[in-house]
């Protein structure tokens, strides 16, 4: 019987938290390599759709130890240097979405070089392979080829399903196999939409002090196509 308590989501970037499966197995490895300090591997490229799991291994890789930068957000050339500088790891994510900057690609090529030079961790993602990086300088493109490359791809139904389960014990839920296969079946194949149709499923449940059930995800779908706050 499920028991109603409000515990908040845990949001935790770790390997432990880490939802393995086929289709991230080498990128999980991989990136246990580079941490491990007996290991003479430190350089890493991971790439895959969003919601794929890069953003969630960059940051285990960061920890509390090192800076984590995502490209998304508006970067200017001196605060990528002073932001690493002094760091023990350079942790870049979304390489996909660098601006076309003359000066911000001569500065992360710089900062490469250092690290590299210094044997320290550099570990990158994109939504990309390396080569269809268009606003990554080209040196850097074959610099990151030298390294260790994973795809993560969790497209298939089995690797969904165990996210949305995994999504479920952050909030302490037991979800039936039931519920996670119709959330598979009427939503987009997008884990992050995946994700966010749970989170409408479990507000909702708490709120009605309903167990979660295949009815109740009926009707939550239901509100939700008619628009109605969830």
């Amino acid at each position: 019987m499920q028991q109603f308590f409000d515990f908040p989501a845990i949001q935790s970037f770790s390997f432990d938290s880490f939802v393995p499966c086929e289709g991230n197995a080498a990128a999980l490895r991989f990136s246990l390599r580079i941490v491990d300090p007996a290991d003479p591997e430190s350089l890493l490229y991971l790439y895959g759709p969003p919601g794929s799991g890069k953003t969630h291994l960059l940051r285990s890789i960061a920890g509390s130890r090192f800076p984590y930068l995502s490209l998304r957000e508006p970067l200017e050339p001196g605060r990528l240097v002073s932001l690493f500088s002094a760091a023990g790891a350079l942790v870049v994510d979304d390489l996909d979405k660098m601006p076309d900057d003359p000066d911000l690609r001569r500065a992360l090529w710089q900062l490469f070089n250092e690290f590299h030079t210094s044997g320290r961790i550099i570990a990158m993602a994109g939504a990309e392979p390396p080569r269809n990086l268009v606003t990554i300088d080209d040196h850097l493109i074959s610099r990151l080829l030298w390294g260790l490359v994973a795809q993560l791809d969790t497209s298939d139904d089995s690797s969904r399903r165990m996210i949305i389960k995994k999504v479920a014990d952050d909030h302490q839920i037991r979800i039936p196999d039931e519920v996670v296969d119709y959330i598979l079946a009427t939503t987009s194949r997008e884990v992050g939409a995946l994700i966010t149709s749970f989170h409408q499923l479990y507000r909702f449940s708490m709120a009605e002090k309903r167990r979660i059930t295949l009815p109740l995800a009926r009707e939550v779908r239901e509100l939700a196509l008619t628009g109605t706050r969830l």
